[in-house]
């Protein structure tokens, strides 16, 4: 049986990957390179997801199987710009697959947790020390913050 905070947790993150679907789905597709007063447009946004949340996926299966790892943080401004990584000309529809996989695999990850494994922890190379609770409280927040950006004029 799930510890109820696992399960909550569960249901949260859930919960945000759908808003984040949601908001994608009320894009039209001139919304797409339209520029945010933040800086970046709703294509940037979305091919950033997509690989915060591969690296998400990663990470929490490290802090799962390797406690006291470092997680290597990177430049996502950089990403973002960088002509290669094409996240101002490339379509939406691969990185949208990229966030629902990546998503439902931690999800599954998630349901499976004990309650000791909260605790696992490790060193972000930007933020310093992070336990999986804290982590995944920072990647139920991360869509929904983005998901607004999206939506926001």
């Amino acid at each position: 049986m799930q510890n109820n905070e696992i399960a909550q947790i569960a249901k949260e993150y859930e919960e945000a990957t759908n808003t984040f679907l949601s908001a994608c789905e009320k894009l039209a597709p001139a919304d797409l390179d339209k520029a945010k007063q933040d800086g970046w447009n709703a294509r940037q946004v979305i091919h950033h997801l997509a690989d915060s949340e591969a690296q998400s996926c990663a990470r929490l299966k490290r802090l799962i199987a390797e406690p006291g790892s470092v997680i290597q943080g990177y430049d996502e401004n950089i990403w973002a710009q960088n002509p290669t990584l094409g996240y101002t000309q490339l379509p939406i529809e691969n990185s949208l697959a990229l966030f629902k996989a990546s998503r439902a695999s931690s999800l599954e990850i998630i349901k499976r947790l004990s309650v000791e494994q909260l605790g696992n922890a490790g060193v972000h190379t930007e933020s310093g020390a992070y336990d999986v609770r804290k982590w995944l409280k920072s990647y139920i927040n991360h869509p929904k913050d983005h998901a607004k950006q999206l939506l926001a004029d």
